[in-house]
């Protein structure tokens, strides 16, 4: 494969002519995005994030659910941060990370967004997640460290920005090496030890990907980029879709988590009564048991807590942005997290990433145990979240916030390959005020 053969099948990739399934699945993430970024507007990160770009990024550019406008780089930048600040976005299992994160937020930055039609923008949607997802996979077959998604999801921002932009095939190239070069390749595990809102390295892969492809088109030349070179990666480029194996999640907590959740969830009928728990003991792969934080301090801290997740799960039924927002000064689950025993099975650390279980035994105090089936998180095509369950979870995080704009906003996001985008973007560059969630969390209740 030649040095342009690459970028060229790239920009050949017709986004008005892609299966039917691909399209179907790009409107199902585009609303569960659009769900995280509007539930993510009331976090800590959400408002800094905003005023950091406000200050340092100005431009014409709207920024997503601001009402406000910044650079092309600054609103790739704050839409990448907002959807990071609360860990509900969708992923993919080989990657151990997310595409859309950064590929939604560095296509609405783009000027040239606004002449596309509905279907092309679902298709250049899904090009961006496949390209993403491919430079994931790459990534992982070759660094000897797990970085977080901004290392190679920039990739996918940048392929994507450099069609819309209209790059040739020598600037794409040179923007993905660009790209490459200059990416996030933070350690994923060093956040996963110590949560803080560095999160997953989204922000900054948008806006390395969006900076990539301005350069590049100004001129600026990048070294070829290594994550491309892996031929028998890219070989079935437009015919075999690693975007269709986009896992969705169910609650607003890393994944690694999640297999956990659903055990305990399938024990909580047969608790008498949560003051009767002594211990509940979790087994999991090595990297869910790295999630250890007990007593969160903050949201980030409770995003990437298993103990705190399962004890929501118990406590509460469920887990969902309050769990991780608002209540982290409740007793009952402070409690219960204490209560969390973390334990690694040899045998699930050698199946992840591919496969994720957990089990959960819930030990009463009169000795008695729960002891759980083998758990995988939900949200897989091999375990799927029905279409009806992720439009009601776009409501939870969604309709608190939008109010009645929510329901607007699904019917256009329904509604899109067949209609314009315009009314799409003039929804998305519509403030939603920031809300101090401690004193109002009684007008954000989980809506039926």
């Amino acid at each position: 494969m030649s040095d342009l053969a690459l970028p060229t099948k790239i920009l050949e990739l017709d986004a008005n002519a892609l299966p039917a399934m691909v399209y179907d699945l790009a409107r199902t993430c585009l609303l569960d995005l659009l769900g995280v970024a509007a539930g993510a507007t009331q976090t800590p990160l959400a408002r800094i994030a905003r005023e950091f770009v406000l200050s340092q990024h100005p431009g014409t550019q709207p920024l997503l659910f601001s009402g406000a406008t910044a650079s092309s780089t600054g609103a790739a930048l704050y839409g990448g941060w907002l959807i990071d600040a609360l860990d509900a976005h969708d992923g993919h299992v080989l990657t151990k990370g997310h595409a859309g994160v950064a590929v939604l937020p560095g296509m609405l930055s783009l000027p040239e967004i606004r002449e596309l039609s509905g279907r092309r923008f679902l298709g250049e949607l899904a090009i961006g997640y496949e390209i993403a997802v491919r430079a994931g996979i790459s990534l992982h077959n070759s660094a000897c460290d797990y970085h977080t998604s901004g290392a190679w999801n920039c990739l996918g921002v940048t392929a994507v920005a450099a069609r819309v932009a209209g790059l040739s095939a020598q600037q794409l190239a040179e923007a993905l090496g660009i790209a490459e070069f200059y990416g996030p390749r933070s350690q994923m595990m060093r956040c996963i030890d110590h949560p803080t809102m560095l999160k997953d390295g989204s922000g900054w892969g948008a806006m390395t990907g969006i900076c990539a492809t301005l350069l590049a088109k100004a001129g600026f030349t990048g070294a070829p980029a290594q994550l491309l070179q892996e031929s028998d990666l890219w070989r079935d480029l437009g015919s075999h879709w690693h975007f269709l194996d986009i896992y969705f999640k169910r609650y607003p907590v890393c994944y690694w988590a999640q297999p956990a959740v659903e055990a305990t969830l399938s024990l909580r009928a047969s608790i008498p009564h949560v003051q009767d728990i002594e211990e509940i003991r979790v087994t999991s792969f090595h990297q869910a048991i790295r999630l250890h934080t007990c007593r969160p301090r903050n949201t980030e801290e409770a995003q990437y807590s298993l103990p705190w997740a399962v004890a929501c799960a118990v406590q509460r039924g469920t887990v969902d942005q309050q769990s991780v927002v608002d209540d982290l000064e409740n007793p009952d689950v402070i409690g219960l997290a204490g209560s969390v025993r973390l334990c690694e099975s040899t045998e699930f650390s050698e199946q992840f990433p591919a496969k994720r279980y957990a089990t959960v035994t819930i030990r009463l105090k009169d000795g008695q145990e729960l002891i759980s089936d083998r758990f995988e998180a939900r949200g897989t095509q091999a375990n799927p979240i029905g279409r009806v369950e992720l439009v009601n979870k776009f409501y939870e995080l969604a309709q608190p916030v939008l109010g009645p704009g929510a329901d607007h906003l699904q019917r256009i996001v329904n509604d899109l390959p067949e209609q314009p985008i315009t009314e799409f973007l003039a929804v998305l560059s519509q403030a939603i005020p920031y809300i101090d969630r401690q004193e109002n969390s009684a007008s954000h209740a989980t809506p039926t």
